[in-house]
């Protein structure tokens, strides 16, 4: 599975599309079909205009201030005529506002700061966005198994905030849980050493640790055939804990170690309660794995 292109930079590997530009073949895309998803502005301009090259900054920069509650998308009428002659559109700037796949407001004209800062205030209330909601989303569609989408999430996120510690802990999780463990290290390289104890970041540390650990061993079938060989060979079970960690199999990957801590806790020092606390990072304090487990080595700890 390829998450983003591999000579992409982590945060600009898949381009965002907060502003863009669209042609007379992608405007139906890119306005029409977008703005039933969320408010879209299209800005018609041409490059002997005057006036556009004030307001195409200012509007840009309204649209990040807004957070994804609005797109923009930019159209050269000199270039793609037939839309602004549908649209009747005599004179530029013209911004246009799109929701629900229709024209629902707009001005022309270029109109101070405050002016466009209200318009889009105006346009965008009440409308779910922000970092936030993004970032939630792409929680949900990590949970889900959709990491490819999440990682666009997380993607477009960095591309607007280059710094945002949950983005670049989000994507070098999709990065992980694709196999694609070089990306990861690169995109958490991204993070300041001020931040590498946050607890999002330590725990896809944690994630991409165990999936290098995994690289190294052989297929499961073999270690579950040394395990059942030998009961008491503790290390092909640790092996085979994080062979099954590796392929999402939380509880039976936790069973072997409890297992490991059950009969011989002092073995290598430790190491099959250290693995165990080191799952419980990479899975995360809520995950039902998470609580069972660490019930379980309570018990046998404690008994």
């Amino acid at each position: 599975m390829t998450i983003l292109d591999q000579n992409d930079s982590p945060a600009g590997a898949i381009p965002p599309d907060l502003i863009k530009d669209t042609t007379t073949q992608t405007f139906v895309q890119d306005v029409i079909e977008e703005s039933k998803r969320q408010p879209v502005l299209i800005d018609f301009w041409a490059p002997w205009c005057g006036p556009c090259k004030q307001l195409t900054p200012v509007l840009e920069k309204a649209v990040r201030a807004a957070k994804g509650k609005v797109k923009l998308v930019k159209m050269n009428i000199d270039e793609h005529p037939a839309v602004p002659g549908q649209m009747g559109i005599q004179s530029i700037p013209a911004v246009i506002a799109f929701v629900d796949g229709q024209p629902a407001d707009g001005f022309m004209g270029a109109v101070p700061e405050g002016q466009v800062n209200a318009f889009i205030e105006k346009l965008t209330k009440g409308v779910p966005g922000g970092a936030d909601d993004f970032l939630a989303e792409a929680e949900a569609l990590l949970a889900e198994g959709d990491a490819a989408t999440a990682a666009s999430i997380y993607a477009e996120l960095l591309a607007q905030d280059s710094t945002s510690i949950p983005a670049l802990a989000g994507l070098a999780r999709c990065y992980v849980l694709a196999g694609a463990l070089d990306q990861a290290k690169q995109t958490l390289a991204l993070v300041p050493e001020s931040k590498r104890n946050d607890a999002a970041v330590s725990a896809v540390q944690s994630m991409l640790d165990l999936a290098e650990q995994a690289q190294s061993l052989g297929p499961v079938a073999e270690l579950e055939q040394k395990v059942e060989a030998d009961p008491l060979d503790h290390q092909a079970r640790f092996d085979l804990a994080t062979a099954l960690n590796a392929k999402n199999h939380r509880l039976d990957a936790a069973n072997h170690l409890l297992e490991i801590v059950r009969r011989d806790r002092k073995w290598n020092e430790d190491a099959a309660r250290k693995q165990l606390v080191q799952f419980f990072e990479a899975w995360g304090a809520d995950d039902d794995a998470t609580v069972e487990s660490r019930k379980r080595l309570s018990t046998i700890l404690f008994s």
